[in-house]
């Protein structure tokens, strides 16, 4: 892009002090991977994309559904029964053509995972399972990759960096994941529609943060409770 089109498109970002232009180039020139395009991968997705990420990969294997539309905002009535993946594609191209989509429509496991994530810079987890959680978590301690997380249920969310400049990652403070498979998740005890927006848009805050070298918080984990909209900052 020539100069004067960036700045017509990201200049309410340009005009950020801590920005500048050097910022906007710095995240035009950024790598993320943000795993999940459900609930918490949705507004991530669509604010990163926004703000001009260079390359956007997003990972997921589900096809959008019905209920989903509550919370999912990248999606829409025409988009169920398609991938969640090829309608986040179709939401980046017609918000940010500028934006390198690429497209994973595969379950991030065992044997891929390393390599997937070895191919960016940023890595966003939306994932809605401890396996995921733990198996992301792990390959970016061992391929030293800085790691947004977040969580939700109910009114209930946690955010979190992970394992950037030598901060600690998730087995620091939960160093192994339940054993109990039947703990409740969004599937049975449902989920507010507005709060992965709220997670989400932190999460995105939190990569735009360090895609621009701002100032941040380590091995802290941001509890939020929107039910009694209490936010609770837990240091580990």
């Amino acid at each position: 892009m020539k100069n004067e089109d960036i700045f017509a498109r990201y200049n309410r970002q340009i005009f950020i002090e801590e920005i500048g232009l050097e910022g906007q180039r710095k995240i035009m020139n950024s790598k993320v991977l943000i795993i999940g395009a459900g609930g918490l991968g949705t507004p991530v997705i669509q604010y990163l994309a926004a703000a001009g990420v260079g390359t956007l990969g997003v990972a997921d294997f589900d096809e959008v559904e019905l209920h989903n539309l509550n919370r999912q905002v990248i999606h829409n009535e025409k988009s169920v029964g398609i991938s969640k993946v090829k309608s986040a594609e179709l939401f980046v191209k017609n918000l940010n053509h500028h934006v390198n989509f690429i497209g994973i429509e595969k379950k991030i496991d065992d044997e891929n995972g390393e390599e997937i994530i070895s191919q960016f810079d940023l890595i966003i987890d939306g994932s809605d399972n401890f396996k995921t959680r733990y198996l992301v978590n792990d390959a970016c301690v061992k391929l030293e990759k800085p790691l947004v997380y977040g969580s939700i249920l109910g009114f209930s969310g946690q955010v979190a960096i992970f394992n950037y400049n030598g901060s600690k990652n998730l087995r620091d403070i939960f160093p192994e994941p339940p054993f109990d498979e039947n703990l409740p998740d969004c599937d049975s005890l449902g989920v507010l529609g507005s709060l992965p927006g709220i997670v989400g848009s932190m999460m995105a805050n939190l990569a735009l943060k360090i895609i621009t070298d701002l100032p941040l918080q380590f091995n802290q984990l941001t509890l939020i409770d929107t039910l009694n909209w209490r936010f609770q900052t837990i240091e580990f």
